[in-house]
């Protein structure tokens, strides 16, 4: 389970499940693993010791790669968010349990829309300071926001001000947000961590370049920055002057650990609080008194990803003036019978048991059944079927012509690169399953786990064949446009790097994020039609539903994980063994 800043910046989540492996409950996430469920036994909140709590402590967590940036505009993967969310304020919250947008855990005590629900007023509220004593107000947001606009800001978070209008500060505690057009999911948009925009320059140009990106001296968090050791840890204390209360712990430590092995025996020694847990971890910790699992069903899936253009030509898939450009297709994966053929060609129940060790559900298209109002159940998933599975490979001209196991076409081997990100045994395994169960229909797949990095760069940059990779933290809002939209098909940057054109689904999606007055029942069809479209098109193999797993040590009390943030009351929780 990873988790962007709220349910939001879809941004984060991309590289967010790049890493998985780790749960990293950064900034929002997962629907429950039951609707109502609770944690599991043993994992509910200790009960405060009665008189007052000593403080002290120091909670430490894990990531399976380092943080980038420690600015929260400018960062594009959860190792950074984690840290992020515990330093810099935020416009909105979100109910830990439910996942709705809500005033508590932020800086907005209420806000108010318009009647054509294109204006939102945010009241803010009175008395928070930054940790060097500055107010923490309106103009804050605004620095943010028009920093994000500005020519001289690169960041992944230009599709969250595209469709604002303006933002006007009426005063230090009132700000204004008007959109150009109805959009039911910009709340969500306005979510993004503020800056201390009274240690930036005001025309923003030394953004890019602050010593403060990578420790910043300001925060109006729970927790402020002490140091940074990069690719082994990075310190967070106390912040005293957090507006909900210092926290009662002395500070929180991330450490780099790659290997979700030695992250389950740092858990199991004591060296760390808290880690994601793989299916095949959660035996050890089984029956473990020192140890709480909090299990849940994550907002997120785990796919294979497949290239429709050419790897050795990434083309945008849009020009400058808006219009489609014609892509150089990608020699194999552009033939949907081909794509169809991988989708029949998986045994999902066996890779669900085998792999996932029943951790997961077969999903058929890209809306969860967690959003239940936009959420399809009719549409199938594709069935395991191999005799079908060659069945389209030979429509679409693949022929085993020698004999030797692997199809053949113009001269053309049916030969394809499959990849994943290396230290994830759970997507390892997986890589090793989907290679043998379609070289079995006459693939020859090469399958390689890589290095996080390079896996990033072959992605964006769109130089790959196939990916296993996910999505999480996808949040409580169906529209998950950047993944699909033509204008997100950006060589080097866009999150749209399969190259997926459709312009019917551009045009579902724009109309499903725009009915006015953001009805659930008139949104709901547009959605189900885009399912329905991808489902047929397949862009993605849906490989399985997540169901995440979280282990953390009980020395801590007042711990009260719930599904869309394991970290929502860290201020309140204390260190158990220092307590009388």
């Amino acid at each position: 389970m990873l988790r962007r800043w709220f349910g939001f910046v879809v941004l984060v989540a991309m590289v967010a499940a790049i890493v998985a492996g780790c749960v990293q409950p950064t900034p929002v996430a997962p629907a429950p693993a039951e609707p109502g469920a609770a944690p599991a036994e043993g994992a509910a909140a200790a009960a405060a010791p009665s008189g007052e709590i000593v403080p002290g402590g120091v909670w430490t967590r894990v990531s399976s790669a380092d943080a980038t940036v420690l600015n929260p505009i400018l960062f594009s993967e959860s190792a950074s968010s984690a840290i992020a969310a515990m330093l810099f304020p935020g416009l909105i919250g979100q109910d830990p349990q439910s996942g709705e947008f809500v005033p508590e855990g932020s800086m907005s005590e209420r806000w108010e829309v318009s009647e054509d629900g294109l204006t939102w007023t945010f009241y803010l509220r009175d008395g928070i300071v930054w940790s060097d004593g500055d107010p923490v107000d309106a103009a804050d947001f605004k620095y943010t926001y028009d920093a994000i606009a500005s020519d001289l800001v690169e960041t992944p978070r230009k599709s969250n001000i595209e469709q604002i209008e303006s933002i006007e500060v009426i005063d230090p505690l009132t700000v204004r947000v008007t959109f150009k057009e109805v959009k039911c999911d910009g709340l969500g948009d306005l979510g993004l961590g503020w800056l201390p925009s009274h240690r930036f320059a005001e025309d923003f140009s030394d953004v890019m370049t602050s010593p403060l990106n990578e420790a910043p001296d300001a925060s109006a968090g729970p927790f402020k920055f002490q140091s940074w050791t990069r690719d082994d840890n990075t310190i967070l204390v106390r912040n005293e002057s957090y507006w909900e209360g210092a926290p009662n712990m002395d500070g929180m430590i991330y450490r780099v650990v790659p290997d979700s092995g030695a992250r389950l025996a740092q858990l199991l020694s004591g060296e760390i609080d808290v880690t994601g847990l793989e299916p095949t971890q959660l035996a050890s910790v089984e029956g473990n008194p020192d140890i709480n699992v909090y299990s849940f069903k994550d907002d997120g899936y785990d796919y294979i990803g497949l290239n429709l253009a050419n790897p050795e030509n990434p083309l945008p898939g849009k020009d400058e003036d808006g219009n489609l450009v014609e892509q150089d297709p990608h020699p194999v994966l552009s033939d949907v019978n081909v794509r169809r053929a991988i989708a029949h060609a998986l045994d999902y129940q066996t890779i669900i048991d085998s792999v996932y060790l029943g951790r997961g559900y077969q999903i058929a298209s890209n809306v969860l059944p967690a959003v239940e109002w936009a959420y399809d159940p009719a549409i199938q998933p594709y069935a395991y079927d191999q005799e079908r599975s060659k069945e389209l490979l030979e429509e679409a001209g693949w022929v085993d012509a020698n004999g030797d196991g692997v199809r053949e076409k113009d001269g053309l081997e049916l030969k394809l690169v499959l990849l994943t990100n290396a230290g994830n045994k759970v997507r390892e395994d997986l890589g090793a399953l989907v290679q043998d169960q379609l070289n079995a229909v006459g693939f020859n797949i090469e399958f390689q786990a890589i290095d996080f990095g390079p896996l990033v760069d072959r992605l964006l940059g769109q130089t790959y064949d196939m990916v296993i990779i996910g999505w999480t933290g996808l949040g409580s809002d169906p529209n998950d446009d950047v993944f699909w939209r033509s204008d997100f098909d950006t060589p080097g940057s866009g999150f749209n790097f399969i190259s997926y054109q459709n312009p019917e689904v551009d045009e579902l999606l724009a109309e499903g994020v725009a009915v006015p007055g953001c009805s659930t029942e008139e949104r709901a069809p547009y959605y189900k039609q885009i399912q329905q479209i991808i489902h047929d098109d397949v862009p993605y193999v849906f490989i399985s539903g997540g169901v995440g797993d979280t282990g953390y040590r009980n020395r801590w009390g007042g711990i009260d994980p719930g599904p869309w943030s394991f970290y929502w009351n860290v201020h309140t929780w204390f260190d158990q063994t220092l307590q009388p």
